[in-house]
């Protein structure tokens, strides 16, 4: 939509200012060990883990950490146990948001996550209640700058993409989750530059409009201090921001 700010696009303009390489590489292990626990340690076998690779290799992670990382998920070295913990929450206005944790202690998870929500006047949701305004797709985001949107959507659905839209500073191109993979190495073989906040992720498929000011100050600040708590890894919403409530 024109003149607003999704999600996707303002992760992008936040990326650089969130780059603390330590915390980025304590979420990339958690990713590595869940996905060798669950379907091995091989890439080539295990497609999400060939995802996550890439995302290792975009971050700069050292080998050693990635390599001790899958040896804890497929049992190779001893750890704590991790889960995923996913909360449904809503935060003022209505809009919804997705909380993914990666944990070796749920209470202490739950006690924070909902600590911080209470604080900032977010709620909990029932189950479905929020997630049944998302979808799980591919989704791939490409620096827009010097692109051609012709030709960049053109390969992208000979590859296998679903869409492709032009979100002002980048592209973003959806996918179903199994033919991710696929679409992201061809586009990242010709040339394009795609971003480390690419991966398969809970897209939504109803917006919130958010046009106040102080609405979108206050929910991105929200967002930041979940962002910062140790258990979450990823934090999805469908707020739909207008532009010039997030200037100044």
């Amino acid at each position: 939509m024109s003149g607003h700010s999704k999600w996707s696009t303002i992760k992008h303009k936040k990326g650089a200012a969130d780059a603390r390489r330590g915390k980025v590489f304590s979420k990339l292990a958690k990713e590595l060990t869940i996905s060798s626990r669950i379907s091995g340690g091989d890439p080539g076998s295990n497609i999400t883990l060939r995802t996550i690779l890439s995302k290792c290799k975009a971050a700069n992670m050292p080998a050693d950490n990635i390599d001790r990382a899958i040896k804890k998920g497929t049992g190779a070295l001893q750890s704590a146990a991790i889960e995923e913990i996913l909360f449904e929450s809503y935060a003022p206005g209505g809009v919804g948001m997705i909380i993914q944790c990666l944990s070796d202690n749920r209470n202490r998870s739950v006690a924070e996550v909902r600590h911080l929500l209470q604080r900032h006047n977010a709620t909990l949701a029932g189950t479905n209640q929020v997630m049944r305004n998302f979808a799980r797709r591919g989704q791939i985001l490409v620096d827009a700058e010097g692109v051609n949107e012709d030709q960049l959507m053109e390969l992208a659905l000979e590859a296998g993409a679903d869409d492709v839209t032009n979100e002002g500073g980048q592209f973003e191109i959806l996918t179903s989750p199994s033919v991710y993979n696929e679409v992201s190495e061809k586009v990242t073989a010709a040339g394009y530059k795609v971003s480390e906040d690419s991966g398969v992720a809970m897209v939504p498929t109803v917006w919130a409009p958010v046009s106040d000011k102080n609405q979108a100050a206050s929910l991105m600040k929200l967002i930041e201090a979940i962002e910062e708590l140790e258990d979450v890894q990823n934090v999805y919403m469908n707020g739909d921001i207008a532009d010039e409530a997030l200037d100044g």
